[in-house]
This record gives structure tokens, C-alpha cells and sequence, in this order.
């Protein structure tokens, strides 16, 4: 029976806040060049580029024999999941402000907290679940069901999909952390992003030549749909920066979540949300309305409360076993 890595919580938590970095990075990115490139058009050249920095790790690592696997189906399970966490949180970023949409799936952390305990065998007490559901009350709050939609800007399903991301994502992330016993980084990453290239040439094979997004004005609908274009002279050095970026995105949560407990590792991606608040108004002159600050002060509030508790609890543990050695 194979064992789960060594807790190296210090390298743990360097790796998420470089991979938080980079997404933040990423995020801006892809809003950036929505307004003129279908979605499935931008993964594929991010992919593309991601995957041949990746292969380079791969090779220092220890070479493509590490790409091999006895969990090609969970590896599969892990790689859709995190495809359908990237689209659907997109789809909606082309929508709703940066900080909006990264405040909304900043639920994960707390989704990964509960995932923990059925996947990893990981035990949570009523203090960290009361958090938990403090969390999921500001998701509520920044939901505000209590307007409509011509208010909201967005209708209610764009509004859900970051929290759908947010699920998948940390389904991802504790099969991350499973699978991380036997398999490298780089080769978690590596995954991932072959996963990315072989759907995004689906969605060209169905849709690249736009004929679906004529059908419909919505603009969720219109980035997932439009037809492939070749990207304007100016534009490649976005696309060249996000590709590069997603390499390391792709080998830093794949490390972070191998190296470290993911309750541990979890709340420190709360670093997202300044970041994404900093693009949004630095970039768009966005500034989040006040449900979006309660909501990110709650869910915030919540991921730290359970990580605290759970530095407290390992503390407690650690003097429990001291004193039994002597």
C-alpha cells in the first residue's frame, strides 16, 4: 500500500502563493483577450506553449517514464475535473468583473476542506465546520438572490458557475493530493495539460468555424462559440505570456497539494483575492459592490479560521506524542 508524501508544509505553501501569483496573472490574462478570441481558441495556445515547459520538467525529473501510471482512471477523473473548473470559471470572467468572479470561487478552499474528509480521511471538528458554513453564507450574500437580473448584470447561472469551478476545482485538488503519493509534479501538471489541448481541438472540431455562436447574442455563449481567428500582431505576446504562465501555474498547485496537507495548503490561496481586486481596478477600474466585500470578508474569514484551527490542532498533537516518548 503506497504512502502519502512527507508534510513539507513550508515548500507546501511557497508553491501555492507562486501558483496563486500566476493564476491572478492568468485570470487578468484571459479577460483580457475575451472580447476577440473564442475560449477553447486561448486554452489551446495556452496549453500548447504550457505543455512543452512542462515536458522540459518532466525530462528533469526524470524523464517521459515518469508520464507512466497504474491510476489512468483517476488520472482522467482529475484532468476533466479541472477542465470543467477552468471553463466554467471563464465563461463567466468574460462576464462578471475580475474580482466578482474570483470572490465567488474562492469557495473552493472550503469545498477542499470537505472533500478531505471522504476522499483523504482527513478529520474536521464542529469548530472548522462552522467556518465552513460561515463560508458558504458569504457565497450566498455575494449571490444576492434578492435581486434581478437587470440589476445583477449577469443572469443567475453566470453567477453559479464560479462556484461550480470552485467544486470541481477542489475535487482536483484532493485527487491531487492522492495521487501525488507516486506520481511527480510535473507530471500531474503534464496531464492537465494534454487534457486541455485534446478538448479545446474538440470544441474546434465542432464549433471553430463560429456557426453556433450566430445563433445567439449572449456573451458567455459567444466567448465558448465564436470562430478561431488569428491572432492580431499585438496579441501574441499575450498569448506567449499566457502560455509561459501556465506552465507554471500547472507545476506549482501540482506541487503545493503534493508536498503539504491539503488543509493546510488551502487557505493560503486567499492571496487571490487582493490580487484579482488589484487587476480588476488597475486594468478595468472595477471596484467590487458591498455583498462581493462581505462575501470575500466571510469566505476569507472562514478558510482562515480553518486553517488556524488546524495548526492549533497539529500543535496539540505534536506535544501529545512528545510527552508519550518519555
Amino acid at each position: 500500500m503506497s504512502q502519502m508524501p512527507h508534510n513539507r508544509a513550508g515548500l507546501g505553501i511557497a508553491f501555492i502563493l507562486i501558483a496563486m501569483t500566476a493564476i491572478s496573472i492568468n485570470d487578468m490574462l484571459i479577460k483580457q483577450l475575451s472580447g476577440g478570441y473564442p475560449l477553447h481558441q486561448i486554452v489551446f495556445l495556452r496549453s500548447s506553449i504550457g505543455l512543452s515547459i512542462t515536458l522540459l520538467i518532466v525530462q528533469y525529473e526524470g524523464g517521459v517514464s515518469i508520464l507512466k501510471t497504474r491510476n489512468p482512471g483517476l488520472h482522467l477523473i482529475r484532468c476533466l475535473m479541472v477542465v470543467v473548473s477552468n471553463m466554467s470559471f471563464f465563461v463567466a470572467l468574460s462576464i462578471l468583473p475580475l474580482a466578482d468572479a474570483t470572490a465567488l470561487f474562492f469557495v473552493a478552499p472550503l469545498f477542499i476542506t470537505l472533500l478531505s474528509i471522504p476522499i483523504l480521511g482527513e478529520k474536521t471538528g464542529p469548530m472548522r465546520m462552522g467556518a465552513v458554513v460561515v463560508g458558504f453564507i458569504g457565497v450566498l450574500i455575494m449571490q444576492r438572490f434578492w435581486e434581478g437580473s437587470d440589476t445583477l448584470g449577469a443572469d443567475r447561472l453566470v453567477l453559479l458557475l464560479p462556484v461550480i469551478a470552485a467544486l470541481t476545482y477542489a475535487f482536483n485538488q484532493v485527487f491531487t493530493r492522492k495521487l501525488g503519493a507516486v506520481t511527480k509534479a510535473s507530471a500531474l501538471a503534464a496531464y492537465i495539460q494534454g487534457m486541455f489541448i485534446i478538448v479545446s481541438l474538440g470544441f474546434y472540431v465542432v464549433a471553430g468555424d463560429g456557426r453556433f455562436a450566430e445563433d445567439t447574442s449572449n456573451p458567455s455563449l459567444q466567448f465558448l462559440l465564436r470562430a478561431w481567428t488569428w491572432p492580431q500582431d499585438g496579441d501574441w505576446i499575450w498569448f506567449i505570456a499566457l502560455g509561459l504562465n501556465s506552465g507554471v501555474v500547472g507545476y506549482a498547485l501540482s506541487q503545493a497539494y503534493r508536498m503539504a496537507d491539503a488543509a493546510t495548503v488551502a487557505p493560503f490561496e486567499y492571496i487571490g483575492l487582493p490580487l484579482s481586486v488589484m487587476w480588476g481596478w488597475f486594468i478595468w477600474a472595477e471596484l467590487p459592490v458591498w455583498e462581493v466585500w462581505v462575501g470575500m470578508v466571510l469566505i476569507a474569514g472562514a478558510g482562515l479560521f480553518v486553517f488556524l484551527r488546524e495548526q492549533q490542532k497539529a500543535r496539540a498533537i505534536a506535544r501529545t506524542e512528545i510527552k508519550g516518548r518519555y
